[in-house]
């Protein structure tokens, strides 16, 4: 990492082992860490307040490391990464973490963990992983501004605006839009807007959302019918726009949502949006963010001629 500042042999007494043995008598465990702040400052400034207090940063380790019993030596160190994170104005953790008297026989060496981690990873997880749909298609969408409706807490907001997208996220829930904009204020993120209106308070008339004005449009798991005039004339020529969703079948099968109405029939999608040149199209079981977290949806990114 470039302009990073090492902070080595930090020593702490943890309670951290598989066993409640090893878990009931502290140990001695010891942190090398590599951070990079945010503001560079202190390498032209000279001035404290322009970089971090070491003897903060090591006490943080040290309070964080003994408060509370681990398992692992993994979750030790996450959970040192996240607190680094919390406290601190860093952009990067590069961490090892060791016992270097372990409980093995016949071993005289240490056993340790080594970590990299950045601020945008951690927001991102918190956040919400990205649809892989939306990673699958990531190389065919234009550079450009991004209009994601009915964003959330932006789970894809945030991701598109770390790949050097300008995003405008629009959803009706305020708080979820706090949220992401405060998350994108803690990574420095500058292109992420959020706006907050209603899509379907005139369920007949819904608003405009300009003319020619996106390069990309992203809708998942939201379907509001009179809204795709409005869409496909936000988006340029030229412009993609990557829509996913649940199926009727998702709802006969596992009853979500609630009301079929929120689900596509069978190639509904795709009249939806006649006259756009097909990219991909498919239906069918997806994962939505996980392996473990699977719908009936259907997808499609589709170029406006």
């Amino acid at each position: 990492m470039a302009s990073s500042i090492s902070i080595t042999g930090i020593q702490l007494q943890a309670r951290c082992g598989v066993t409640e043995t090893e878990r009931g008598q502290p140990q001695p465990i010891v942190v090398d860490l590599t951070v990079r702040c945010r503001n560079e400052r202190a390498f032209q400034s000279d001035q404290l307040a322009d970089t971090i207090d070491y003897a903060a940063i090591t006490q943080c380790v040290r309070d964080t490391g003994e408060r509370q019993p681990f398992a692992l030596l993994e979750t030790l160190t996450e959970h040192l990464c996240q607190k680094l994170f919390e406290g601190f104005p860093l952009t990067h953790v590069k961490i090892w973490v060791r016992k270097i008297h372990p409980p093995m026989k016949d071993f005289t060496g240490s056993v340790g963990i080594h970590l990299i981690r950045s601020r945008q990873e951690i927001i991102q997880t918190a956040l919400g992983t990205p649809s892989p749909f939306l990673i699958a298609q990531l190389p065919r969408l234009p550079q450009g501004k991004v209009l994601d409706v009915a964003t959330g807490r932006g789970r894809h907001a945030y991701f598109l605006a770390t790949h050097g997208f300008t995003v405008h996220g629009i959803d009706r829930n305020r708080e979820a839009l706090d949220c992401l904009e405060a998350q994108a204020r803690e990574a420095g993120l500058l292109p992420l807007t959020t706006e907050c209106i209603d899509l379907e308070m005139d369920a007949q008339h819904p608003p405009d959302l300009g003319t020619e004005t996106y390069d990309v449009i992203l809708v998942f798991f939201y379907l509001h019918r009179p809204l795709f005039p409005q869409l496909l004339n936000a988006l340029k020529p030229g412009g993609v726009i990557l829509y996913e969703t649940f199926l009727l079948e998702n709802h006969l099968r596992r009853q979500h949502p609630r009301r079929k109405e929120f689900c596509l029939e069978t190639n509904e999608l795709l009249t939806h949006l006649q006259g756009c040149h097909i990219l991909h199209y498919d239906e069918g079981e997806h994962a939505e963010s996980s392996q473990t977290n699977r719908a009936f949806t259907a997808r499609a990114l589709a170029r406006k001629p």
